[in-house]
């Protein structure tokens, strides 16, 4: 049978669409960390609002998965791997990845989460400043030199002492999580005297008896985009229904915690299982306007400009728009 000229190409039209479709993956799963940080991913969890956008975009019942990790360095190599499609960490460590996969797996962001003071606590009674540290401290935080407490630990350092000995407590730094961070932190035979820790966990430490807080953040930072998403330029490129319902997710999650705190910190609690935080104590936070949770990211260059001086980046992007994806260049970011 002869098949006429147009019915030839609808045929090619269609099996480019479903080709199409087929590269979307069948699965989806993603990797983040506990805390009140990562509250739009977490609302998107207890919701089931990915799968809700999935369907939305022709993909079908596609499962979910999600995996928490104790810290950035799992979940980066969970992205990096492919085991991961979307994985949730700092900026520093974003930051590191675009510049070590250029070319190469081609790591960015997908958009910002949030942005809070990052606390450095210690029950060492005899630390009021960051010169006071000695070699008898050890000062948890999640991972030793990469991650987001570990650069703005050198921030700090290099504002006290010059940015020549940026690194001069790295060697007191040990690699734990948060949960676990602030566990060390209270017990009395543990040797972490000091914890850089996000919400809510240094909430917690600074109601216990005979912890401090020795600096902040805002002290050498200020406000900026501290914790992310993100993902590779292949799975992005492969799949980009996928990509583009995770976005909407992402974006109905931002909204419904903008719009109800407390259903938002109800999802948080259930699907984060904490049971030290009580629902007032996360109200709080949740109205504190200084955790703020939005897609936009705002003064990502002043960890750049800080990570290429001390030479943890051999690239510098141009703008913020080099770390993240097109989907957002439209948003006011910086």
């Amino acid at each position: 049978m002869q098949v006429r000229p147009r019915t030839f190409a609808s045929l090619i039209m269609l099996t480019a669409c479903l080709m199409a479709n087929a590269a979307e993956v069948d699965k989806v799963v993603i990797a983040r960390q506990p805390g009140i940080q990562f509250m739009p991913v977490i609302v998107m969890e207890g919701n089931k609002l990915l799968e809700k956008h999935l369907k939305l975009a022709g993909l079908g019942d596609v499962p979910v998965s999600w995996f928490t990790f104790a810290g950035g360095s799992e979940t980066n190599n969970a992205v990096l791997s492919g085991s991961a499609h979307f994985a949730m960490g700092g900026m520093p460590p974003l930051v590191t990845l675009w510049d070590k996969t250029r070319g190469n797996g081609d790591v960015k962001g997908i958009a910002a989460l949030s942005s809070y003071r990052f606390y450095l606590n210690t029950r060492n009674p005899n630390i009021k400043s960051i010169k006071d540290f000695t070699d008898k401290d050890r000062i948890a935080l999640p991972g030793v030199k990469v991650s987001m407490g570990a650069v703005m630990l050198q921030m700090m350092v290099a504002n006290a002492y010059g940015l020549e000995n940026f690194d001069k407590l790295d060697r007191l730094t040990v690699s734990m999580s948060f949960p676990d961070g602030m566990a060390a932190l209270f017990s009395p035979v543990s040797e972490i005297t000091a914890h850089f820790a996000s919400p809510p966990f240094y909430y917690h430490e600074l109601k216990q008896p005979g912890v401090h807080k020795v600096m902040d953040s805002y002290d050498v930072l200020g406000p900026a985009t501290t914790n992310v998403v993100f993902s590779t330029s292949k799975f992005r490129e492969q799949n980009p229904k996928t990509f583009a319902a995770f976005l909407a997710a992402l974006d109905e999650a931002m909204q419904i915690i903008k719009a109800d705190k407390k259903t938002a910190a109800e999802i948080y609690l259930r699907v984060s299982n904490d049971k030290r935080t009580t629902m007032q104590e996360m109200l709080d936070m949740l109205n504190d306007p200084e955790i703020i949770f939005t897609s936009t990211p705002f003064n990502t260059m002043k960890w750049v400009d800080f990570m290429y001086r001390v030479k943890s980046i051999k690239n510098k992007p141009d703008t913020w728009k080099d770390l993240f994806f097109p989907n957002i260049h439209q948003l006011n970011g910086s």
